[in-house]
């Protein structure tokens, strides 16, 4: 699929050359900062080198305090406290980070994940029900919550309170709880707003050890924890995420907690992570536990203090995943066949597609890689507990939870925010709502948003890129959301070598312009562009520098994005 390359928004070029002077460096890499919102030697040093003193007061939050004093008075007085967390990585982490810290203070604690298939999203009756049976008068839900009115209520009723510890967007009430923390509050004017649930649960633990006089570096142990759960949540690497993000691969990379690293053994690399590695490696086996049995295993792995066990849980936690990827690729498969037999489906601006047998947990991800391939608003719908449930994903620049909102009336339920939801509905629906669904999108989506876009920082010569280049970039991260790896163009490219198709539908190739090195590069899915390479005609590419090790050996390849020949 052809892909727009944007220009990202012109900054100004005093502030550009200013940079580059106090900081020394290069003016492309000065006007990356400068785009950024990075105009000042203070603010560059605060980027480059992110610091825990840098994170804000925990008791700035909403309710941080409430929740302080009902946890120190149910420690104090010896009640049950569960802690309940969603079944993916997000949640398992955050219920991984709080339980820890609660042990060593709590005498009686115990935890809980839904069942993903048996309980669905969010706080549970069942769940609230095993707390009454367990004797707990207190439960403290992470990730989830902001929207359970109906559950909180009914755990009133039983003499249970609820501590809330969510990320989402409220709804239009709020809980009946004790105390509610979530930056998305309305009434809440904590600095940050861009906390994953796991973030929440850390500020949590931070606030407890301010209000009990203890260690205020307690909280630290978990940040590799807090980093797992940024990277695969896909929340704005900026702000206090930066910071944790920052300090929590640092972590992972030097000390990992038991159960992560027995995770990246069988991953097969156990060092020289970068949060994309986070996202691609460690992030599908935590998730994988839920979506193929329970989540419950996922934390008893990152609880692990023995590396026995540990090792035990994630060759169970991998061999989930191995069975995930094997549903993935069938579904996708299936899909993708539904699509491209259906003329009208191939000419609309949305996919809706359904089958009965399709695994509900790995839904998600066929939505991602329809998305990927068609580039427009997608869900992907299956038979679930007698109702239908789907998995929703939009395009950049395209409010998918707004469209779900012009269906609503044929929907039991949705939730979720602009580029991704999950959804229920009643079988003979269905077909109504892909109805629906596409005559809401069409009427409102621009034309220009069903065309992938690849946002271009800067033009570069293949000169310019130098050791000490490459390292400055390097620091720039660790790249996420609003803080992604800087893409490059050069153009008058030529192959300095015969292309070479790798692993299907790859191109490695070699790369040099004019008083310039040859650098290798690796173009993702573009094995289609080698006949154009094969001319010996000039050509222009889009691609990101990266480090690749090989054998133990550091070089710099560019990771190519989309090849242009030059009179394309």
């Amino acid at each position: 699929m052809e892909k727009r390359w944007v220009p990202v928004p012109e900054c100004s070029e005093d502030q550009v050359g200013k940079l580059a002077l106090e900081l020394g460096i290069d003016q492309t890499l000065s006007r990356i900062l400068v785009q950024r919102g990075i105009c000042s030697f203070d603010a560059a040093r605060d980027f480059f080198r992110p610091q825990i003193s840098h994170l804000h007061d925990p008791f700035l939050m909403k309710d941080m305090d409430i929740a302080v004093a009902r946890i120190r008075r149910a420690i104090a007085s010896g009640e049950r406290i569960m802690v309940f967390g969603d079944y993916d990585v997000d949640g398992t982490t955050a219920v991984t980070v709080v339980y820890s810290f609660l042990a060593g203070l709590a005498e009686h604690l115990e935890y809980y994940i839904p069942d993903r298939y048996a309980e669905g999203y969010g706080v549970s009756y069942k769940g609230i029900d095993c707390a009454e049976a367990h004797g707990a008068s207190l439960i403290i839900a992470l990730d989830c919550g902001i929207k359970s009115v109906a559950e909180v209520a009914y755990a009133r009723q039983k003499g249970i309170d609820f501590i809330v510890c969510d990320h989402h967007l409220p709804g239009p009430a709020l809980p009946d709880a004790v105390a509610i923390l979530d930056p998305k509050r309305n009434d809440c004017s904590y600095p940050f707003e861009e906390l994953c649930g796991c973030g929440i649960g850390f500020k949590l633990t931070q606030a407890l050890c301010k209000s009990l006089g203890l260690d205020e570096t307690l909280p630290l142990r978990y940040l590799d924890l807090v980093m797992v759960a940024i990277a695969a949540d896909i929340v704005p690497v900026v702000g206090e995420n930066r910071v944790l993000a920052y300090h929590g691969l640092k972590k992972l990379n030097e000390n990992p907690s038991r159960g992560l690293y027995a995770l990246m053994e069988v991953a097969g690399k156990t060092g020289g992570y970068t949060l994309t590695d986070v996202v691609f490696s460690i992030g599908p086996r935590i998730n994988a536990a839920g979506r193929m049995d329970h989540a419950s295993h996922a934390v008893e792995m990152l609880l692990s203090a023995e590396n026995v066990a540990a090792q035990a849980q994630s060759l169970l936690i991998n061999d989930k995943n191995a069975a995930r990827k094997m549903f993935d690729q069938d579904i996708t498969r299936e899909a993708l066949a539904q699509i491209e037999a259906d003329e009208l489906m191939l000419k609309q601006k949305t996919t809706v597609v359904y089958s009965e047998s399709w695994h509900k947990g790995v839904i998600g991800i066929v939505a991602s890689r329809l998305t990927e391939k068609y580039y427009r608003p997608t869900i992907v719908l299956t038979a679930a507990n007698g109702h239908v449930a789907g998995s929703a994903r939009s395009v950049a620049g395209f409010d998918l939870y707004e469209a779900l909102q012009g269906c609503a009336h044929l929907l039991d339920q949705f939730g979720g925010h602009r580029f991704a939801a999950g959804l229920t509905m009643r079988r003979e629906n269905v077909e109504a709502f892909r109805q629906k669904f596409e005559e809401v999108v069409a009427a409102s989506i621009n034309e220009d948003l069903l065309t992938p876009v690849i946002p271009i920082d800067a033009t570069l010569g293949l000169a310019q890129i130098t050791g000490k280049f490459a390292r400055i970039l390097a620091q720039m991260g660790p790249f996420g959301p609003h803080n992604m790896a800087p893409v490059f163009v050069s153009v008058n490219v030529m192959a300095a070598f015969e292309p070479a198709v790798v692993g299907g539908n790859h191109l490695r190739l070699a790369v040099k312009q004019e008083n310039s090195a040859i650098f290798e590069a690796i173009a993702f899915g573009q094995a289609d562009m080698l006949p154009a390479l094969r001319t010996g005609m000039p050509f222009s590419i889009c691609y990101t520098i990266e480090e690749n090790t090989w054998r133990d050996k550091k070089r710099l390849q560019l990771n190519i994005k989309a090849i242009r020949p030059q009179n394309g």
